[in-house]
């Protein structure tokens, strides 16, 4: 293939410009707040959950608070009539008798029943403490999630700032490129980790940073400037330059 020395010269500066576009690509994939956002993200999604089970444990100690308490009542009001039926002197004595155990044993019932209420409630305030915890730990969790996507979405519109600015540029210089040599450079690109051309510097290929033999060298000197010349050793696209040391 051959190609103007200058359209040569002109891969390097594409191949420049798209190693800067591959440095920008890598620097947007590894901004460190895509790690922080996804641990955050882990974090919050735990924490809602904590949160859920939390109230949901609350939900359940008020039902069961609710329940304990009617369970107290249902005997305070039991009791009372029958405190009253004894107290109006119309029952008989076998009857007044029974009256009387039942009152007694409805007596330690509810004791034992308010005993249930004021452990209920001990629970009921240790769910309600949990609740408050889990509420402020995801919530904290959500804001520093929040910060996290704010400083990524700052980074990433840098980088795409400049994206654009290297983009307009690359399309400035692929434009005057030949088209064999630019399906050339592009097929190497794709091939080679990224570079399609490589100049040769001081006798020494910097795509590869393999040093020519003198036997090699000789060959290169012998090439006319329009030979688009490769690498022996990696295959890109060689440029020749006032600095190649030939």
């Amino acid at each position: 293939m051959n190609a103007a020395p200058a359209d040569q010269i002109r891969l390097l500066d594409l191949q420049a410009l798209d190693s800067r576009l591959d440095l920008l690509s890598h620097r947007s994939n590894s901004l460190p707040e895509h790690a922080e956002i996804q641990q955050r993200g882990s974090d919050l999604t735990e924490l809602r959950s904590l949160t859920v089970a939390a109230e949901t444990q609350l939900s359940d100690t008020k039902r069961e608070l609710v329940k304990a308490e009617q369970d107290v009542e249902q005997v305070v009001t039991r009791a009372a009539r029958n405190q009253q039926r004894m107290d109006s002197g119309s029952v008989g004595a076998k009857d007044l008798a029974n009256l009387q155990h039942e009152v007694g044993a409805l007596a330690k019932r509810q004791s034992d029943l308010e005993d249930v209420v004021l452990e209920v409630m001990e629970r009921l305030e240790s769910s309600q403490t949990r609740v408050s915890e889990m509420t402020a730990r995801r919530d904290d969790a959500q804001h520093s999630l929040a910060e996290a996507e704010s400083r990524r979405d700052a980074a990433q519109a840098e980088i795409d700032v400049e994206v654009e600015k290297v983009t307009r540029e690359r399309a400035t210089v692929a434009a005057v490129i030949p088209d064999d040599l630019m399906k050339l450079y592009t097929r190497l690109r794709q091939t080679q980790g990224g570079t399609g051309a490589a100049r040769l510097f001081q006798r020494r290929c910097e795509g590869c940073r393999v040093e020519f033999a003198t036997a090699d060298l000789r060959t290169i000197r012998a090439a006319a400037p329009e030979e688009v010349l490769r690498c022996e050793n990696c295959s890109r696209i060689l440029i020749r330059t006032s600095d190649s040391g030939l």
